[in-house]
């Protein structure tokens, strides 16, 4: 019997089983992926949000000021990139320029800090590159830059490490209310537990219509995206955004916590939460718009296109509460943007709500919540000498284009959470995000991830299940 069951692990289930395991409790995370942070948060801006857009009053607004404060600190805890770099919303007539007036007095309501107007002078003072009739800009100097599937898995980690079980390929497929308990069905078998906590994202209003009533319509929308390589990612030193509209907080244009720079998203309703393809007219549409808050982008520079599901709810709020007809399970949907930005806070309210469902928060004496990760291309070269000489591994650079060592990637490879993929060692330690995307060194990952896990480089994936990179051979010999 599990005192708590989170379903799904992305960014908001894996800062809730952070957050929880710090407590004298079992908790159970159960994932539908191979792998943690495979929906929503390894597909977004990448943004901590100031706060100033949302709403005064709702929940939105009050977790995002919330957890914006709080990331800091977490990523310094965890190793996990964070830049507060700051943003700009920018005005180009009259009219939005008072819409940022309407911004900024929202953003001060919600305890937004250091917000003020700038003129234009201003603004092309501190962002050069910026369209010439950009007439004015709303900056918020508390926004930041994070690696979002860096703080996924450094929260997920810390989690088991501390005692939380986490099972992979644990679709969930049905709910029944057993009165003192709930009896969950899954693809990996059953489980029970006092209570259970919807943290599905897009798949988020199938757990709700598991209760046999379906409180709020999902209504996921794609967003797609540019990534291009660092020989533009000083291009802008803010986040860049134009002023929002009804479909979200529109193109941005912003470094990266890698070095890159991002451009994106557009908006585009779709029928299903895994509909991420990319198409000729949503990246013609991202070009188009965000040249005008930035006309010089070179996209002759993209190295990746991307696209992700926000998980849009018919409700305009965070959706943070007990099921109507289950008061055993906790609603925690709808977490589109600022989702990233509110996430510990997030975890941080779900957590009381917990204790006001009969959940008894203990705090354990022996609890670590920091995690250390090894970044050899950000030692000195001493701290490069004296690592090699210890272990000879982080002396094998495989990914040239990032500097990412052999030791790097093994100890990836054995972490808490095993990676299965060349994806999932990318997203833990670099390997492939540089301009040849993997190229030159995809092969030699798979090579090291078959070593290591003990099986045939046949076995190894690109990504999620089924991405196999290798059917066979087509010369003599055998494989490993």
């Amino acid at each position: 019997m599990y005192d708590v069951t989170i379903v799904g692990c992305g960014v908001v289930g894996a800062s809730l089983a952070y957050t929880l395991s710090q407590y004298r409790l079992r908790v159970l995370v159960l994932e539908r992926e191979n792998d943690v942070a495979m929906g929503t948060t390894k597909a977004n801006s990448a943004i901590v949000h100031a706060g100033y857009d949302p709403e005064n009053g709702t929940l939105m607004a009050k977790l995002n000021v919330r957890g914006s404060e709080l990331m800091e600190q977490l990523c310094s805890d965890l190793s996990v990139g964070y830049k507060r770099i700051g943003s700009f919303v920018l005005a180009f007539d009259e009219e939005q320029k008072k819409h940022l007036e309407h911004l900024l007095e929202n953003g001060v309501r919600n305890g937004v800090p250091g917000l003020r107007i700038l003129d234009a002078e201003e603004a092309h003072e501190m962002e050069p590159n910026l369209a010439e009739n950009v007439a004015a800009a709303l900056y918020a100097p508390s926004a930041a830059v994070i690696d979002p599937w860096g703080l996924c898995i450094a929260e997920a980690e810390t989690a088991v490490r501390n005692g939380v079980e986490l099972r992979l390929r644990s679709e969930v497929t049905g709910l029944e209310d057993k009165g003192g308990h709930v009896l969950v069905h899954t693809k990996s078998g059953d489980y029970e537990t006092k209570v259970i906590v919807n943290c599905a994202g897009g798949w988020g209003g199938d757990i709700c219509a598991m209760t046999g009533e379906t409180e709020w319509e999902a209504q996921p929308s794609r967003g797609e995206y540019y990534l291009l390589d660092k020989s533009s990612g000083n291009l802008v030193s803010h986040v860049i955004f134009q002023c929002p509209n009804k479909l979200g907080k529109g193109v941005l244009v912003s470094p990266t916590v890698h070095g890159n720079l991002i451009v994106g998203p557009n908006a585009v309703d779709v029928d299903a939460p895994d509909s991420r393809e990319n198409t000729l007219a949503g990246m013609d549409f991202v070009a188009e718009t965000s040249r005008r808050s930035v006309p010089s982008i070179d996209f002759r520079q993209s190295i990746r296109n991307f696209a992700g599901v926000r998980a849009n709810t018919s409700e305009s709020d965070f959706i943070i509460r007990p099921a109507k007809n289950m008061p055993r399970l906790l609603h925690i949907a709808g977490i589109k943007s600022p989702g990233l930005s509110a996430a510990p806070a997030i975890a941080e309210y779900a957590a009381g709500l917990l204790e006001d469902m009969g959940i008894v928060l203990e705090k354990k004496d022996e609890w670590n919540g920091r995690r250390e990760q090894i970044r050899f291309k950000q030692l000195s070269d001493e701290e490069k000498a004296a690592l090699i000489a210890k272990d000879p591994r982080y002396g094998r650079i495989i990914c040239r284009c990032e500097t990412i060592t052999e030791g790097e990637i093994v100890a990836a490879i054995h972490s808490p959470i095993t990676p299965c993929s060349l994806d999932g060692i990318k997203r833990r330690a670099g390997s492939g995000m540089g301009r040849c995307q993997g190229g030159f060194c995809g092969p030699r990952v798979l090579d090291i991830l078959a070593r290591e896990l003990g099986c045939s480089p046949l076995d190894i994936q690109q990504d999620g299940d089924g991405t196999f990179i290798l059917i066979g051979t087509t010369k003599g010999g055998t494989l490993a």
